[in-house]
């Protein structure tokens, strides 16, 4: 029975100097990954750029819906006055 253990071998057999900050705190030259690009360039390009705001149906339905109320305050204050 051998009791004895043996580490494995060193897969690097000649180290070669640690990656990370150096003594300074600073990082060589080298080991910094090239700076990303900004979000805009993700994604596919987009060609379809509706237009911002409201279209002229909605609007044309919403300031009816609005008069149509004004009137009605209208003919209550003029029925309220009157009577």
């Amino acid at each position: 029975m051998n009791t004895s253990h043996h580490s494995p071998p060193d897969p690097d057999p000649a180290p070669r100097r640690a990656s990370g900050p150096g003594p300074g705190g600073g990082v060589p030259p080298g080991e910094t990954p090239p700076g990303e690009s900004s979000m805009s360039e993700a994604g596919p390009r987009e060609t379809h750029n509706p237009t911002k705001g409201w279209a002229k149906g909605p609007l044309i339905a919403i300031w009816l819906v609005v008069a149509l109320f004004a009137v009605f305050l209208l003919a209550m204050a003029v029925s309220l006055w009157t009577s």
